[in-house]
């Protein structure tokens, strides 16, 4: 979305720095360790970093880390409408692979600005959901300062760029084998290949620079892949799609409303012969960070009740499926306790302001970025730090509220060891297995042995056994007391 309003950017500063008079930026010393953050270093040959543009290109420059060796590197800005901003993000090359703080090996990195999301936090709570969904080749992240050419940046998130890569999208490219794919439905850059399949455009990422035989092989592949989606055969599309991480990424999506999900920054790819969703990219304008009047799908995706993504991309049928929101619903099952310490006090948000509130203060005040900084796509930032924080926290409450309850949640929570299904593990769960097995209690619907099933086999008399040392406090190797999903 930010990419297909690049030529309707009316940006502008509604005012001048505002002070930051929140909880959340006052480090308390008693109650939070704050985080010394990368401290790096760019400088351009010849020192007009400050003054870059997109169309320059890549420029030489040098690199350091918290007063490391030098090294040559190449950066540009990047972006579209982020590159139009003040506070510019960056891609930057190293002549060879490099390991930067245990993220895995790779030439290029993103400096990402945050520019316009005044928490700058909505992208590293979406990346953070993302790692615990278990989607695969998320990109690792890391909150840093930066200096260009001497001069203080403030705060950026150092990340993998979506790429292909051993310790990146872990895919091979070469001749006519896997491949990724960015949705867009209107942009275009120069030197990308795009192709359309079912009324959907999509840019070839990976290879990087694709033949023609590459081209026709990915074109044909995506239109099969396409077809089976369409054509509603679970067995076909489960042997051909990663039902798994399409679950994820829609759930990922969905829960934060992205904003720019229908128009770029969508990423799947193929892999020894199954499509995947994902990699995960590109979260600011999430989490409620829209401008409500300016489209249709902004004022959709600012609510916190309704849906944002069912009816978009190879969802608009996946989620059609029944078997298909089934996987949905268990995702959020199983992770409905990780999304619940997202937004409360001191839960996700309020650890990463606390524990960089130092960081995000330099950001507002020796930096000097305005935290009312405005595009017309984004929500209008409230005056101060606090406010958008506590913001963004309600969103997040509210949307999980509504989500879980729309999405029947609770029904598929069991509580492992409850056999009878009476919300406590006692002796009368005991008595319900030892029921079954003697065929003394019927167990038409399964659910005591699901319940009771403790031990992850059959039914049978250790499962009764496991229980009876669950409440004689004797350690057991299986989960019970906790959650299952079914």
């Amino acid at each position: 979305m930010k990419r297909f309003i690049a030529c309707l950017l009316c940006i502008s500063l509604l005012s001048a720095f505002m002070p930051i008079s929140a909880a959340a930026l006052e480090n308390d010393a008693e109650a939070v360790v704050p985080i010394e953050v990368p401290q790096l270093h760019i400088n351009t040959v010849n020192g007009n970093g400050l003054s870059l543009q997109k169309e320059d290109g890549y420029t030489d420059a040098s690199f350091s880390a918290d007063g490391g060796e030098e090294e040559k590197i190449v950066v540009k800005v990047r972006g579209n409408s982020t590159a139009m901003t003040a506070k510019k993000s960056f891609t930057f090359k190293f002549d060879k692979k490099k390991d930067l703080f245990g993220m895995g090996k790779g030439k290029k990195w993103v400096l990402l600005a945050n520019p316009f999301d005044p928490t700058l936090l909505r992208n590293y709570v979406a990346f953070d959901f993302a790692q615990e969904l278990g989607l695969s080749y998320t990109s690792e992240q890391k909150i840093v300062e930066l200096w260009l050419d001497g001069k203080f940046r403030g705060c950026y998130t150092l990340m993998e760029p979506v790429q292909a890569g051993k310790d990146r999208v872990n895919i091979d490219v070469e001749g006519n084998s896997d491949f990724m794919l960015e949705y867009e439905r209107l942009r275009t850059d120069e030197g990308t290949t795009y192709i359309n399949i079912g009324g959907l455009r999509f840019g070839i990422s990976e290879p990087d620079e694709p033949d023609d035989e590459q081209v026709a092989y990915i074109t044909e592949t995506m239109q099969r892949l396409t077809d089976l989606i369409n054509s509603g055969d679970r067995d076909a599309i489960e042997s051909a799609v990663d039902i798994s991480s399409f679950a994820k990424f829609y759930l990922l999506n969905e829960f934060i409303k992205t904003n720019d999900f229908n128009f770029s920054s969508v990423f799947f790819y193929y892999k020894n012969g199954k499509f995947y969703a994902g990699p995960p990219w590109d979260y600011d304008l999430s989490m409620g960070n829209v401008n409500k009047d300016f489209s249709s799908n902004s004022a959709s995706a600012f609510r916190t009740d309704g849906m944002q993504i069912n009816d978009k991309l190879f969802y608009k049928k996946l989620c059609s499926y029944d078997w298909f929101m089934l996987e949905v619903r268990r995702e959020y099952a199983r992770h409905s306790d990780y999304i619940s310490r997202i937004y409360p006090d001191g839960g996700l948000i309020d650890s990463l302001a606390d524990s960089y509130s130092e960081v995000f203060n330099r950001n507002y005040t020796t930096a000097g970025w305005s935290i009312r900084y405005l595009i017309n796509v984004m929500m209008q930032p409230l005056p101060t730090y606090d406010e958008n924080l506590a913001y963004l926290k309600n969103w997040c409450a509210e949307r999980d509220a509504w989500l879980s309850k729309e999405l029947d949640v609770s029904s598929l929570l069991y509580l492992i060891g409850d056999s009878d299904g009476s919300g406590v593990i006692d002796v009368n769960d005991v008595t319900a297995v030892q029921s079954v097995l003697a065929e003394a209690l019927a167990d038409d619907d399964g659910s005591i042995a699901l319940r009771g099933g403790v031990t992850g086999q059959k039914l049978n008399i250790s499962d009764a056994t496991a229980i009876q040392k669950y409440l004689a406090d004797i350690q057991t190797p299986y989960q019970i007391g906790q959650t299952g999903v079914k």
